[in-house]
C-alpha cells in the first residue's frame, strides 16, 4: 500500500520549487492532491502531468474567501482534506531593520505568517469532520533562530510566527486526532534564485558542515513521513533539515 493512500492533501506554493517536489512524492505514493500557487501556468503544467487525482487551483494564501473556495473544491471532488502543507513562502528583500519598507515587511508577513494562519483556520474543520488531520508548516532555520545573512526582520519574523502558530494550533487539536510539526530547511536549492551558481558560493556554503545545499526532494522525504501514519505519535514538533547548520 501506498503511503498516503486515502489521503486527501492541499499543498500551497506547489508549482516549483520545494512545493513542486512535494506535489510530485505525494502523488506518486497514493494521495488526492489540491495543488495551489498564484503561478498559473506552472501549476497546471504540474497537475496536468500528475493525473486525474490531482487538481491545480490559482490561489492566494493571503485571501480567505479564496482559501474557502480551495476547501470547496477539494471536498467535493476528493471529500474531506486529511493533509495541509502549508507551503507557500517568500523571503523578501534583504535589509535591515531601519531600512526595511513597511509594505514590503507587511507583505512577507501577510503571505509566509498570514497565509499559513488561514491554511490552518479554513482546513482543520474538514480535518475534524474527517476525524483525523496532519498539518505540515514549512518555517526555516531563521524561525528557530537568528543568524548572520538572514534575509531579513520580516522573514525572520514571518518563520518564527509559523513556529508558535504551529505549536499553539498542535495543543490546541492533540485530543482531536490532528497532529500540527513545522519542518525547518536550511539553504535549499530551488528555481526561486534566478543564478544558481549561487549555490555553490564558497561563503554561502561556509555556515553549513555538509558543504552544499538540500535538493528540494530531500525536504519533501521528511514532509511525506510527517504526513503519513507513520508519524502518528509526533506533533507540536520542530525539524531540521539544514545539513548541521543549526548545530554550530
Amino acid at each position: 500500500m501506498k503511503r498516503l493512500e486515502g489521503k486527501v492533501a492541499i499543498i500551497t506554493g506547489a508549482a516549483r520549487g520545494m512545493g513542486e517536489a512535494h506535489a510530485r512524492l505525494f502523488a506518486q505514493e497514493g494521495a488526492k492532491l489540491i495543488l495551489s500557487d498564484v503561478l498559473e501556468q506552472e501549476g497546471k503544467l504540474l497537475a496536468d502531468e500528475l493525473g486525474e487525482n490531482v487538481i491545480f487551483l490559482k490561489h492566494d494564501v493571503t485571501n480567505q474567501e479564496q482559501w474557502e473556495e480551495v476547501l470547496k473544491v477539494a471536498e467535493e471532488k476528493f471529500g474531506p482534506v486529511t493533509v495541509l502543507v502549508n507551503n507557500a513562502g517568500i523571503t523578501g528583500a534583504f535589509a535591515n531593520v531601519a531600512e526595511l519598507d513597511y509594505q514590503e515587511y507587511k507583505k512577507v508577513m501577510a503571505i509566509n505568517a498570514d497565509g499559513t494562519f488561514l491554511g490552518m483556520k479554513t482546513v482543520i474543520p474538514s480535518m475534524l469532520k474527517a476525524g483525523k488531520g496532519s498539518i505540515v508548516n514549512i518555517s526555516s532555520v531563521s524561525g528557530l533562530q537568528v543568524a548572520p545573512g538572514s534575509p531579513n526582520a520580516a522573514y525572520v519574523g514571518s518563520k518564527f510566527a509559523v513556529t508558535g502558530l504551529t505549536k499553539m494550533a498542535a495543543l490546541e487539536y492533540a485530543t482531536r486526532n490532528i497532529r500540527v510539526n513545522s519542518v525547518h530547511p536550511g539553504g535549499v536549492r530551488t528555481n526561486i534564485v534566478p543564478d544558481i551558481s549561487v549555490f555553490d558560493d564558497p561563503k554561502l556554503l561556509e555556515p553549513t558542515p555538509m558543504g552544499r545545499f538540500a535538493e528540494p526532494v530531500e525536504i519533501s522525504h521528511l514532509v511525506l513521513f510527517l504526513a503519513s501514519d507513520e508519524a502518528s505519535y509526533l506533533t507540536a514538533a520542530e525539524y531540521k533539515v539544514d545539513g548541521g547548520m543549526t548545530a554550530k
